[in-house]
C-alpha cells in the first residue's frame, strides 16, 4: 500500500487502523440513512455523534495514508470521537444497525489508540 515510490508502506498497524477507519466510516454513514428513516424516533444527540464520527474516521484515515505529521493527534481525536457514538448509539440497544455502529466504532477506537500512542 505505498503512495510513491520514495515512501516506506504503511505498516500492519496503520493498515489496520485505515481499514477499521473507512468501515467505520461506512458503517456511520449507514446509520445516518437509517436515522433519517426513523424520523423524530432518532434524538440529535446520536445524529451528531454518528455525523462527527463519520467525518473523523473518514479525515483519520486520509491522513494516515498521506503520512500527515499530525495522523497521531488526529487517531487521538478519531478514539475519542467514536467512543462517543459508540456511547450514543448504546442508548438504542433493540435497533440493530445502531448496534452494528457501535460494534464497529468500538473497534475503530481501539485501533486509533494504539495509533495514537505509535511513532508514526
Amino acid at each position: 500500500m505505498t503512495q510513491q515510490a520514495d515512501m516506506t508502506p504503511l505498516s500492519k498497524e496503520m493498515q489496520d487502523c485505515v481499514q477499521a477507519c473507512m468501515t467505520c466510516h461506512s458503517v456511520c454513514e449507514e446509520t445516518m440513512s437509517s436515522c433519517l428513516q426513523m424520523g423524530g424516533k432518532a434524538q440529535m444527540q446520536i445524529m451528531r455523534a454518528v455525523m462527527d464520527c463519520a467525518e473523523m474516521t473518514r479525515m483519520c484515515a486520509d491522513m494516515m495514508m498521506r503520512r500527515s505529521p499530525l495522523s497521531a493527534e488526529m487517531c487521538a481525536m478519531c478514539a475519542r470521537a467514536c467512543d462517543m457514538c459508540a456511547e450514543a448509539c448504546m442508548s438504542m440497544p433493540d435497533d440493530a444497525q445502531m448496534m452494528r455502529c457501535a460494534e464497529a466504532c468500538r473497534r475503530c477506537a481501539e485501533t486509533c489508540r494504539t495509533m495514537s500512542a505509535a511513532t508514526m
